[in-house]
């Protein structure tokens, strides 16, 4: 990051004593009899300087905030809100605070908070980026900033990322069906062409052409804050009743898909077989149960977490690009057992 301004530095160009300007920042001016009007010029000085009353002396006397910023698509997601809660502890560990916010994949928003957070002189950023936010990331890595991307990654830029094997997830689910019995599997997606999603796509379309089978995918247009009715799903089945078994890309796409077929009345575990990417507090208290695709959650903040520690280390900034790709793990349950 650009060299924050020490207090011999803010000393040196308002001509006061270093004792003056940390007197001022800690409080202690009545104690060391500093008048009002030096008073004011320092804290004007700091303040224009965008740092914030409660943080100045910390970040003068360290160059550090200890604040770490992180950026996820919807906190209210159980995945995003279990991420964080565990990058936050480990964080905690290391002695940094950890401020975060939903940026619901709008490109202003994710441009707003980025700006917000560098004006709280955050130490690093965690962020999953929404297509678009290309030229604010790219900011952030031209002004050497510590990031490290997760969940998804931006193609055109050279990146810290920690990742999971999407493709990889949804071809090892299609093995399963198949050797389950299933042979026409159906995949509902969303239609973001966020690198995550489209690796999933890619993952189900790879294994249906090895085999010489037909495709059969519905993508639905979603944003986040909308909500997914199940008769888009409902009209789909009924539509490809050679279907016998369904692979959905999020566990909430998957929880629509369970009342859509509810609907239409048909029994999951005689009709269908069920996979669901990305596990579910829920899913095992089904009747089936159902099977999904589970992200280590904990490897993942884990990565997260000490990527970002070592690039924040001024002498490992210029170090080569660090990329994580974790695995992530079939859990079969009922909804898969013919």
């Amino acid at each position: 990051m650009k060299k924050r301004k020490s207090i011999t530095d803010i000393a040196r160009e308002l001509n006061v004593a270093i004792s003056t300007v940390s007197a001022v920042l800690n409080g202690k001016t009545e104690e060391r009899r500093i008048g009002e009007a030096t008073k004011k010029r320092v804290l004007d000085y700091t303040l224009n300087a965008g740092y914030k009353p409660n943080q100045i002396a910390r970040s003068l006397r360290t160059g550090k905030s200890n604040i770490i910023g992180m950026l996820v698509e919807e906190i209210a997601n159980p995945f995003f809100a279990e991420i964080t809660s565990k990058v936050e502890k480990k964080a905690a560990q290391h002695n940094y605070e950890l401020i975060y916010s939903s940026t619901e994949n709008d490109v202003n928003k994710i441009d707003r908070l980025i700006t917000t957070y560098k004006n709280r002189q955050v130490d690093g950023f965690i962020i999953a980026p929404t297509i678009g936010s290309e030229k604010k990331i790219k900011e952030l890595i031209e002004d050497k900033t510590p990031l490290v991307l997760f969940d998804r990654y931006l193609p055109t830029l050279a990146t810290n990322n920690v990742l999971i094997n999407n493709f990889n997830g949804i071809y090892i689910a299609m093995e399963h069906l198949k050797k389950s019995g299933y042979m026409n599997i159906g995949f509902i997606s969303t239609n973001s062409r966020q690198t995550n999603m489209q690796d999933r796509l890619s993952g189900y379309r790879s294994f249906v052409n090895e085999h010489n089978w037909d495709a059969s995918i519905l993508e639905i247009d979603f944003k986040i804050g909308d909500t997914i009715k199940p008769s888009v799903i409902s009209k789909y089945l009924l539509k490809n009743l050679q279907l016998d078994a369904l692979i959905f890309s999020t566990n909430y796409i998957a929880l629509c898909g369970l009342s859509a077929l509810q609907q239409i009345q048909k029994s999951i575990s005689k009709t269908y077989g069920i996979i669901s990417f990305d596990d579910n507090t829920h899913f095992d208290l089904f009747k089936p149960s159902i099977t999904t695709i589970a992200q280590p959650i904990e490897d993942i903040a884990e990565g997260i977490i000490q990527t970002l520690l070592l690039k924040m280390k001024e002498e490992n900034y210029n170090s080569p690009i660090i990329t994580k790709t974790f695995e992530p793990k079939l859990i079969i349950r009922e909804s898969t057992k013919k």
